[in-house]
């Protein structure tokens, strides 16, 4: 006798496919949570690791002078090129540099961005003038709040350098209110985002109010540096732009001790007119300190 088949009930077809259904949600709802992860902790990383362009460091020109020395590195970065271009300052300045066996890296402003500064200290510069704004942080009721930013030449925007944002290291600054809008470093950025440290490094910051309060300062020297040169208050490019050419003489071409530099030249060009804006260093204790020869 043939062997009869056993007909599936209706029922039994119904929970069977009711299964099959439930395994394939189950599967599509796992797949779904896997990737949310795998998303996740992809954007979590980009957000707390930003990526570093291999060439942010790259000068846009080089002076090598004769008989270079090469202990001998100095950086100037030209972040007011777009907007105060003084090319006469540029030429005097790599002159006298390269004149003491400096060989200079020179950085317009487009170069000037968030990632810049984050390498910064790898560079193995001994001397840093940097021809970059610098403002004071408000709050919202316009208070100070004892805290300056460096800017850079990088368009703000809301999106880019996220955990940075939130966590106060760096900020939106504007040359003037309602301008463009463009990216600051603040002290935390130098202290917690810069790689590497500075190499005993004079940092000279010709923009304004460097040390009107010393949070940058203090955070420069954390990193390395070994005293920093700057205002006390607000100050007009070219009178920033002659004073750093007297101070590089006093340091660099005449090997003066920093204290003794500064003083000379505050005397020789005096405080800014419009502002009363005085040249200061920081430490006190960088006083008797001179340029590394």
């Amino acid at each position: 006798m043939k062997a009869e088949k056993k007909r599936v009930g209706t029922k039994a077809q119904i929970r069977a496919e009711k299964g099959r259904e439930r395994r394939v949600a189950t599967a599509i709802f796992l797949a779904i949570i896997l990737a949310s992860a795998a998303l996740s902790a992809y954007f979590g990383y980009t957000i707390l690791n930003p990526s570093t362009p291999l060439n942010s460091n790259e000068p846009t020109l080089q002076f090598k002078p004769e008989n270079p020395n090469p202990k001998l590195k100095a950086a100037m970065v030209d972040q007011l090129s777009p907007t105060a271009p003084n090319e006469t300052f540029t030429q005097t300045a790599v002159a006298i540099l390269t004149q003491a066996s400096y060989t200079v890296d020179y950085f317009s402003g487009q170069r000037v961005t968030v990632d810049f500064y984050r390498n910064l200290p790898t560079c193995g510069y001994t001397l840093i003038v940097l021809r970059a704004h610098s403002g004071l942080e408000r709050n919202m009721d316009g208070v100070e709040r004892g805290r300056v930013d460096l800017f850079t030449c990088e368009s703000y925007s809301t999106s880019r350098y996220v955990y940075e944002q939130l966590a106060g290291r760096v900020a939106c600054v504007m040359f003037l209110r309602g301008g463009s809008r463009y990216f600051g470093v603040s002290s935390p950025f130098i202290k917690e985002c810069m790689n590497g440290k500075f190499a005993n490094t004079i940092m000279i910051m010709m923009g304004c109010n460097g040390l009107k309060y010393t949070s940058v300062a203090q955070a420069f020297t954390e990193k390395g540096a070994k005293a920093c040169v700057s205002w006390t208050g607000s100050v007009s490019s070219s009178h920033t732009d002659q004073a750093a050419t007297r101070l590089l003489e006093h340091l660099v071409t005449e090997g003066q001790a920093i204290s003794q530099a500064v003083e000379n030249t505050a005397g020789e060009v005096g405080p800014d007119e419009a502002c009363d804006s005085t040249l200061s260093y920081y430490p006190l204790a960088s006083g008797n300190c001179a340029i590394q020869g």
